[in-house]
């Protein structure tokens, strides 16, 4: 996934926002990227390899990821997918202890008003 989304959008490195993932296609827009706007309440800007326990713990917490849902198009998200997830729900998985591995390149800047940059290093993914 290395296609630069969007001249405008950095990520968290201060870099060209790339893609996340395209299968399965993910991003609030779902165009593959963690862009996000104003229409976004969640702010789904982390770029993510979820893993078994973080779907777990977000199912847990209410948000069913794993269940597909054809009328959304959503097929479900099985462990080592990418996946743009809301910056709130990665801080609340941190401090759980079931963070799942972040893309800092996918990762839309926006993710650093919730999380800090060092707390981001810790987990990702080269």
């Amino acid at each position: 996934m290395s296609k630069v989304m969007s001249k405008l959008d950095k990520n968290v490195l201060g870099g060209p926002l790339l893609a996340c993932s395209y299968a399965p296609l993910t991003g609030f827009f779902r165009d593959g990227c963690c862009s996000t706007g104003p229409n976004d309440v969640g702010r789904h800007v982390v770029c993510a390899r979820v893993t078994e326990e973080f779907l777990q713990f977000s199912l847990s917490m209410g948000n069913d990821l794993i269940t597909p849902r054809p009328e959304y198009r959503f097929a479900g998200l099985k462990a080592g997918d990418r996946w743009c997830l809301c910056a709130s729900r990665w801080k609340e998985a941190h401090k759980a202890g079931v963070a799942p591995p972040v893309y800092l390149e996918g990762t839309h800047e926006s993710a650093l008003k919730l999380i800090e940059l060092e707390t981001l290093l810790e987990y990702a993914i080269l």
